[in-house]
């Protein structure tokens, strides 16, 4: 059962004590309650058991590492807990694999510890808002956001949350170009990711929507920012 304080429950993986002891101190005084997890397959146990508003997830951890906790919650169990990933590294491969496998977002050590409790609180803003329940359709792409289930073709396309949101907004704002700020502010607020977070969600958006299609959908306006639309059929 969740046991949600007001500010929220948060599950924080990290297996050395002197990040997590102070961190969830801090948070905890900022009117969260936190739960640990000292290695990833805790963390996977933990996370399918008890509704959590965020999970903060260690990279490195022991036994099962970050980014195979990501794979699984948001494969085999079907998580849409939004989660915040640690790292000591800081390529934009290394993030687009970490989004890959399901972050919603991520923090490079040394972090701030305000920094990370605003992005924690941005997170959480973001996936209590709600959602209208109308579907959303452009071409063979379907988006049903009561149900969060996403169809190219009748072919189902398993998201990321950040990635589903992004869709979300296009989708919604359809066929209008929506600016990079616009979706920035939506999803982050006024916390906005590093210059390489939103790129990689993209990335990784446009490969599960137009990959193998003969229609892209997905379309970058340069200068302008993004939408999708049937270009083909508007030419028509």
């Amino acid at each position: 059962m969740a046991h949600h304080s007001p500010g929220g429950l948060i599950l924080l993986v990290e297996d050395n004590r002197n990040i997590s002891e102070p961190v969830g101190e801090f948070l905890e005084s900022r009117g969260f309650e936190v739960d640990y997890a000292a290695d990833g397959l805790d963390a996977v146990n933990l996370a399918t058991e008890i509704a959590f508003d965020v999970i903060v997830l260690d990279l490195m951890l022991p036994r099962l590492g970050g980014l195979e906790v990501c794979r699984r919650l948001r494969t085999e169990h079907r998580s849409t807990t939004p989660i915040l990933m640690l790292t000591a590294r800081d390529s934009l491969e290394e993030k687009i694999e970490g989004l890959e496998a399901g972050a919603d977002d991520y923090l490079t050590k040394p972090f701030d510890i305000k920094e990370l409790e605003a992005r924690v609180r941005a997170l959480i803003r973001r996936d209590r808002r709600e959602i209208g329940a109308s579907v959303l359709q452009i071409a063979d792409l379907v988006l049903d956001p009561a149900s969060l289930r996403v169809q190219r073709g009748g072919r189902e396309l398993n998201l990321a949350p950040i990635a589903l949101k992004i869709l979300t907004i296009l989708m919604r704002e359809a066929p209008r170009v929506v600016s990079r700020r616009e979706i920035e502010q939506e999803i982050w607020g006024l916390t906005l990711p590093d210059s390489d977070t939103l790129r990689s969600h993209l990335y990784n958006l446009r490969k599960a929507v137009d990959r193998d299609q003969d229609v892209q959908l997905l379309h970058t306006i340069t200068g302008a920012g993004y939408r999708v639309a049937d270009l083909d059929k508007a030419v028509a």
